[in-house]
């Protein structure tokens, strides 16, 4: 283990407890690919989310396994997630891979999942045939769909289903303005904000930001995106961030974005032994 990562495990080991359950955090970002196995053991990344004061997490994996894995551990702390990716190198690649659509449609008929995602999708491609096919799923299996996109593929999915819940991944990092916009044009649109580092600049929320948290309270969530097995060891370091820059907002707002929003988006979703 380099010095690096045994001082990241050694300041996460020192968080306080007592912090860590000062403000519930909904996660709607958390990845735990096949890479991420061996680094960080089922068991080991239930601790962590536990241990950050997670409510609930949204998880997605390349494959399919990570995510049941700990499904399996913690129903009640993980909400499921059906990445299109069957591994990494397909993050480019699975739009005109034709086998993806079997991979959905099989993974759908043999689990249950609350979320089609993250996947990434730019511009025309969401036209594509098996984006589009997902798309379908996502309406069939009533599922919110979480996408890393750009405007344009995000129109275009609007187009193919109008009534899509869509939980636009990243999206801190596009202009406020673009992000307005987009939000007051379509009303099942959710933003995360994914580890985006000027939300908490000093602990402080710009203005622009503000005004847009403001105006859209019940619109926006954190996440931490565990995209290499790395980002595990951040995760209660990610969690008590995030709850300093939202100390910054009104306390029912801050509410709001840190969990009330998650819970919100996904009231629908109950753990099997729940049903």
């Amino acid at each position: 283990m380099n010095p690096r990562t045994l001082a990241l495990l050694c300041s996460l080991a020192a968080a306080s407890p007592a912090a860590a359950a000062d403000l519930p955090i909904f996660d709607a970002h958390v990845h735990y690919s096949h890479d991420a196995w061996e680094i960080t053991p089922p068991p080991e990344a239930i601790a962590i989310l536990r241990k950050a004061g997670l409510r609930r997490a949204l998880v997605s994996s390349s494959g399919d396994a990570g995510t049941q894995r700990l499904v399996a551990l913690a129903p009640d702390l993980v909400v499921p997630s059906l990445r299109p990716y069957r591994t990494r190198g397909e993050l480019s690649t699975w739009v005109r891979d034709d086998t993806v659509v079997a991979f959905l449609e099989e993974r759908l008929r043999n689990a249950r999942y609350a979320a089609i995602g993250e996947f990434h999708l730019y511009g025309a491609d969401a036209d594509l045939p098996v984006p589009r096919r997902m798309v379908a799923l996502a309406k069939q299996h009533k599922a919110v769909l979480h996408a890393h996109s750009d405007v344009d593929a995000l129109e275009r999915i609007y187009r193919q289903d109008p009534d899509a819940r869509i939980l636009w991944a990243h999206s801190g990092f596009d202009r406020p303005d673009m992000v307005r916009d987009m939000l007051r044009k379509h009303r099942n649109l959710w933003c995360d904000l994914a580890f985006r580092s000027e939300h908490g600049g000093g602990g402080k929320v710009p203005a622009e930001w503000r005004a847009l948290f403001t105006e859209f309270p019940d619109r926006f969530m954190v996440g931490t995106d565990t995209f290499t097995p790395e980002r595990w060891h951040y995760v209660v370091e990610h969690a008590n961030w995030s709850r300093a820059w939202l100390a910054d907002l009104p306390p029912a707002l801050g509410e709001r974005i840190a969990w009330r929003n998650g819970d919100a988006l996904f009231a629908f979703w109950k753990p099997a032994a729940a049903q």
